[in-house]
């Protein structure tokens, strides 16, 4: 059983929507970016999340366990618990990337409109010494209503201030 009091949480990730979930959940955690070279070897929506998941908390794992003294840790009594997540939306079976500019997040947005399409969503976590792994993954299907053009351009504009405002603006569309 793990000790949260005692438990170093890091995110493998920076995304600003899930540190936001997470202090909106109550947690204290750190951000370590995963440098990994994301490679997609699955072709189900939701494997592929969990690899890709798989492949960021790995990344930091690795870079932990190079660099931390254990025996202080079990002196302490201290853990860590790392989580990777990755996120992919589909349409009709088919997955849509993300967008590299406004012209292309404008064009995804015109498209789901008026449509079921999916957001799937995965999620691994380590402990220390790799004691104890879990892997996770949710989908949620979703209707987006058909937007005016006005409203679809807000729409792409709201998501670029909400990166800003969470300082990552380096993915703004």
């Amino acid at each position: 059983m793990i000790n949260l009091d005692k438990t170093k949480i890091i995110i493998a990730s920076q995304s600003p929507r899930r540190c936001e979930l997470m202090k909106q959940a109550g947690f204290e955690f750190e951000i370590i970016k995963s440098e990994v070279d994301e490679k997609i070897t699955k072709s189900i929506p939701s494997d592929i999340v969990k690899e890709l998941s798989l492949q960021k908390a790995d990344d930091v794992f690795n870079k932990l366990m190079s660099h931390i003294d254990f025996s202080l840790m079990a002196f302490e009594d201290l853990s860590f618990l790392v989580i990777g997540a990755d996120t992919i939306v589909t349409k009709n079976g088919k997955i849509m990337g993300k967008p590299k500019n406004f012209e292309e997040a404008f064009s995804m947005i015109k498209s789901i409109q008026d449509a079921t399409h999916e957001v799937y969503t995965g999620a691994v976590s380590y402990t220390h010494l790799r004691a104890h792994e879990t892997r996770h993954d949710l989908v949620c299907r979703l209707l987006l209503e058909k937007k005016k053009k006005k409203e679809s351009i807000h729409l792409v504009n709201l998501v670029n201030d909400y990166q800003k405002r969470r300082g990552d603006a380096s993915r703004e569309v």
